[in-house]
């Protein structure tokens, strides 16, 4: 009961605080939410753990890429657990199995691919489905500002997950 006591006093200042918290606005970046923000409220009753400061977080997009972690990082972008690096695909056309080929050799397998189409939801070939599938893995494609928000949400959950991101800019 005292845990409760102390989480409802605090909820107050908080809220003050968080209303208090001026926005950073980027000119050319969009921000993503931050999860950070949205949970300080358990962060601060300790309802869950603290998210450790070494995993990989998208803070924000543009047209031409994304910002990770603080840096921004221009084109295509694969993230594998914690492990980011620039991926060649430029347009959503040519992602295949070659360009995923990375999934049948790592190991642990990821659970989940959230694959970034650019602006826009494309259909994926029943190929590329199958490949996919063929790995071990669920296939979830979403437009890149989204995929970048549930590989967040994913990675801060602890759960292996994998994102294949197309900047926001490209359209079909």
């Amino acid at each position: 009961m005292a845990v409760r006591q102390r989480a409802v006093s605090a909820l107050p200042t908080l809220l003050r605080t968080l209303r208090k918290e001026p926005l950073k606005p980027h000119s050319h970046v969009n921000a993503l939410p931050s999860l950070r923000r949205a949970f300080s409220l358990y962060d601060q009753i300790n309802l869950i753990d603290q998210v450790p400061e070494d995993q990989l977080r998208f803070q924000g997009y543009n047209d031409t890429g994304f910002t990770v972690n603080g840096v921004e990082y221009e084109g295509s972008l694969l993230c594998v657990g914690n492990l980011l690096m620039s991926w060649k695909p430029k347009k959503f056309s040519e992602i295949t199995a070659d360009s995923l080929s990375l999934f049948q050799v790592i190991r642990p397998i990821p659970e989940i691919l959230i694959l970034g189409c650019g602006r826009n939801i494309q259909h994926v070939d029943p190929e590329l489905r199958r490949f996919i599938r063929s790995t071990g893995m669920k296939l979830e494609a979403v437009d890149s500002r989204n995929a970048a928000s549930t590989y967040n949400i994913l990675n801060e959950e602890g759960r292996i997950v994998a994102a294949a991101l197309l900047p926001h800019g490209v359209s079909a």
